[in-house]
């Protein structure tokens, strides 16, 4: 008997499906039974959100301004990811409820129940892709989302070019230092006391660049000085600014004034208004280290107020990419219901209204933790837990 070896090809085929062999029969049904609706609500969400935040735009931008059409496309496809990390929770929500409901109306979970599994056995495979869906929503959201988006903004202001503003810059920078003042009496620093010595002010920042420059200077406890500038830039090597085009004005302590001009002045004084200049204006275009960063940046200015926005923006890096954990838990408990007989239609306004509640709870309790009436952790946790309660509630119901 002559015995033959299987071919190369069929040995990489069973290695590779292998692992999935050893996954359930069970739960691969199930999955299997997810991932169509899902990849249908991806891509449903997707072009909704798309035509209403990018396309309408764009096609304003094509008439009005010559934005060339094949320009549009690429911007389009840039901002792809952006939009996608807000389709992945509701997709989870709607996949889930509309599978274990059909599943439900056609009595294969009652069939499943009568052989002893369990509810909480039956929606784990759901649970597990909602899993995989908010680490994927993860990664899009602090790695993707951020460069794509800065890819997206470039190419449109270049299909735009002259024809439109679109300057990159920043407004309105006010950097503001404390420390210790110097003695005019021993020329030396206070040792005991901490006091506001240098508030430093631009009024635009383009191309490593502050413009408009006020330097309100109390370093000293005897004088006081006022610099004004048309420009500044900062030197690296010398950890110093360069102003140009101003003037310098002091006080002494009896009130006389001194008024000196000059084309050039080097003036010693931190980096931080150029970091707190570069910080991003929207938490949504940093990743994760890069709002650490601004984090450090506010606690060394003493910004309170964006102090707390930016710890709450941290803790909504984790909590938002949850929402496909809770919507999974909460679809598929709702789908595996015995008297639920949702059509696609159903199974989309229910979605649709789910996703209100809880953005709508999780944008007022965020605004809570950035007012400082709750912290950033427990304003940004506690509608995940409490969602999640009410998915462990719906689920128990379902089980009865």
């Amino acid at each position: 008997m002559k015995i033959t070896t299987p071919s190369l090809i069929t040995k990489i085929i069973r290695k590779i499906t292998s692992p999935l062999n050893s996954v359930p029969l069970m739960d691969r049904w199930l999955v299997a039974q997810i991932l169509p609706p899902m990849l249908f609500a991806i891509s449903a969400f997707t072009v909704i959100s798309l035509s209403v935040g990018v396309m309408f735009d764009l096609i304003r931008k094509i008439v009005e301004y010559g934005l060339p059409l094949f320009t549009a496309i690429k911007v389009i496809f840039y901002s792809l990811p952006s939009f996608l990390v807000l389709s992945f929770p509701m997709a989870v929500l709607l996949s889930t409820l509309l599978s274990y409901g059909k599943l439900s109306a056609n009595s294969e979970l009652l069939a499943l129940k009568s052989l002893g599994i369990t509810t909480t056995r039956i929606i784990a495979p759901a649970i597990a892709v909602s899993i995989f869906m908010t680490c994927l929503t993860f990664y899009f959201n602090d790695n993707l989302v951020p460069a794509s988006n800065k890819l997206a903004e470039s190419t449109l202001r270049s299909g735009i070019g002259s024809s439109f503003n679109s300057e990159k810059g920043k407004n309105n920078i006010m950097f503001s230092r404390k420390g210790s003042r110097i003695q005019s009496s021993t020329n030396k620093p206070s040792k005991t006391n901490t006091f506001l010595t240098h508030i430093f002010y631009a009024s635009r920042f383009e191309k490593n660049m502050m413009k408009g420059v006020t330097v309100l200077d109390f370093s000293r406890d005897d004088i006081r000085q006022i610099l004004t500038a048309k420009s500044a830039t900062f030197d690296t090597e010398n950890s110093s600014w360069i102003f140009k085009e101003g003037s310098i004005v002091s006080i002494d302590s009896v009130g006389q004034t001194t008024n000196v001009q000059f084309q050039q002045y080097i003036y010693p004084f931190v980096e931080g208004p150029l970091d707190l200049a570069k910080v991003p204006k929207d938490a949504s275009d940093m990743t994760l280290k890069q709002a650490l960063e601004a984090e450090r940046i506010y606690k060394k200015i003493g910004n309170l107020k964006e102090i707390r926005r930016m710890q709450v923006r941290i803790q909504e890096k984790f909590t938002f990419p949850c929402a496909c954990l809770v919507f999974g838990l909460i679809g598929s408990s709702l789908g595996s219901k015995s008297n639920l007989r949702s059509s696609k239609s159903q199974g989309f306004g229910l979605s649709v209204i789910l996703i209100l509640i809880y953005y709508i709870l999780s944008f007022v309790f965020s605004s809570f933790g950035v007012q400082g009436l709750l912290t950033p952790i427990i304003a940004t946790w506690l509608p995940v837990f409490i969602s999640l309660g009410g998915g462990c509630y719906l689920l128990r119901k379902s089980s009865l």
